[in-house]
């Protein structure tokens, strides 16, 4: 898998499924994954949201980071449930921070529970 974002298929309706690799940057947010979400959102109204953080995955952008920043608060009551998928403790960490201000339900995974990770949000 190249840079960037690869949306994944194989999921119901109600989620995109979304892994991260290499190192991302602001062109993967604008170009991948906020028209994914836009979409799904414009369709549903609200989606779940499966984000794998890959054993490739080597960090974010300065410009992803604000991207990131970004749709985190526009989309902030979007999802109903977020599975992140990661072995990275500093992103692990941070969503621990978050997590008490995310309406949805959010629950953490390590990439050995992938496979939970995405039963889970499926149902």
């Amino acid at each position: 898998m190249s840079d960037g974002f690869k949306i994944l298929d194989g999921f119901p309706d109600t989620v995109l499924a979304v892994e991260a690799a290499g190192k991302v940057d602001a062109q993967a947010y604008e170009t991948v994954l906020i028209p994914a979400i836009e979409d799904k959102l414009s369709a549903l109204g609200k989606i779940k949201l499966l984000y794998i953080i890959g054993e490739s995955f080597d960090g974010f952008t300065l410009g992803a980071a604000w991207d990131d920043t970004k749709v985190g608060l526009t989309h902030l009551g979007d999802f109903s449930k977020i599975a992140l998928v990661s072995d990275v403790e500093w992103i692990r960490l941070g969503m621990r921070a978050f997590a008490p201000m995310i309406p949805g339900e959010m629950r953490l995974f390590s990439l050995a529970e992938r496979q939970q990770a995405e039963d889970w949000i499926s149902a």
